[in-house]
């Protein structure tokens, strides 16, 4: 098992080296504090992450090998750089009105100006992302072929949802007036452009890979550029749910430290360990093995989704999100187990 982590202890050696030197440069003799505050943001990030290995490696089956080969060398760069480096840059830039380049000046010489940014621009990130995951969550479980239930007195019953149609939609959306609800009138409107951006982004992606996929058969035919369109689609499904687990931990993160080249190390080193973590369910056939770990992700993504619109309003600690979604995995861990042991005998 350790073999897939070989990546991982690779940046984790050079993110240690680089905050180190990073410290002694912003402030001499901070290296070490720097080394520690880098390794617990890398502890949270894949504490809050496992619903989301087991989300990328269901994906992630069904990709062909060069475009899983790309999720996990290109995505990772996207997720490094673009997620928890350039992504808040740039919505800060947008919600303060400032130039990107000045916003980088100021993440980089006035950190703690920085963390006012975006401490401003919170509810609109956490809504967008509590948006597009509780859509996953919902086209997940309203779904009349699904076969595979869980918690069964809940998720069969929600199954048969599944004949109404755009009801993920209409519930989601409704999800988000009622947050904007209960936050100031000021980012009112903010809030519900960005619900309903989150949306219409997974309807968006979401269709494509539907349309892709029924239209397997000629693209196997053709083995023409609307192949490639479809690996290219998927990754691009993959990365957006990836940004959209990693909001509350790039907004978490600020409360161990202001210094966005530290967040962006130690968030970097969780997610490497997430993705070989990703590739270990995928080539071990983990969730063939376990059965309701899948339920269990959705579950937490579900729980996710919730937590992030509620922090809108009032402060949820990092913990409390990432104990209740490692609790559904590990209860829905324990219950294939279970079943594993029935079926044998």
């Amino acid at each position: 098992m350790l073999r897939y982590f070989n990546g991982s202890y690779i940046v984790t050696v050079l993110g240690v080296l680089a905050a180190y030197f990073w410290g002694e440069h912003v402030h001499s003799g901070t290296g070490f504090v720097c080394v520690f505050i880098a390794l617990i943001l890398g502890i949270l990030e894949v504490s809050l992450s496992f619903d989301n290995a087991v989300v990328n490696a269901v994906k992630l089956e069904k990709m062909e090998k060069i475009w899983q080969h790309r999720f996990l060398t290109w995505g990772i760069a996207i997720a490094v750089f673009g997620m928890r480096f350039l992504f808040p840059l740039l919505v800060v830039a947008i919600f303060v009105k400032l130039n990107l380049l000045k916003v980088l000046q100021v993440a980089l010489s006035d950190s703690s100006l920085y963390a006012q940014y975006l401490h401003k621009t919170h509810a609109p990130i956490v809504t967008f992302g509590g948006a597009f995951l509780l859509m996953l969550f919902f086209s997940y479980f309203l779904n009349t072929e699904k076969s595979t239930h869980w918690l069964k007195f809940i998720e069969e019953k929600l199954s048969k949802f599944g004949n109404m149609k755009g009801i993920e939609t209409v519930l989601t959306l409704t999800a988000v007036m009622i947050t904007q609800h209960f936050v100031e009138p000021s980012i009112k409107a903010s809030i519900l452009v960005s619900g309903v951006f989150g949306v219409v982004i997974f309807l968006g992606i979401d269709g494509i890979t539907h349309w892709l996929e029924k239209h397997e058969e000629e693209r196997a035919k053709a083995l023409s550029a609307a192949v490639k369109g479809g690996g290219l689609v998927s990754f691009l499904y993959l990365e957006l749910i990836d940004a959209s687990f990693s909001l509350d931990g790039v907004l978490g993160a600020f409360a161990l430290s202001q210094d966005i080249v530290i967040i962006t190390i130690g968030l970097s080193i969780g997610a490497m360990f997430v993705r070989s973590l990703t590739v270990m369910l995928v080539e071990t056939k983990t969730l063939a093995k376990y059965i309701y770990l899948e339920n269990g992700a959705h579950w937490a993504i579900g729980a996710l989704a919730l937590i992030m619109f509620i922090s809108t309003s009032v402060e949820v600690p990092e913990v409390v999100t990432g104990l209740i979604g490692l609790a559904f995995i590990l209860m829905a861990l324990g219950s294939s187990i279970r079943c594993n042991r029935v079926r044998k005998n």
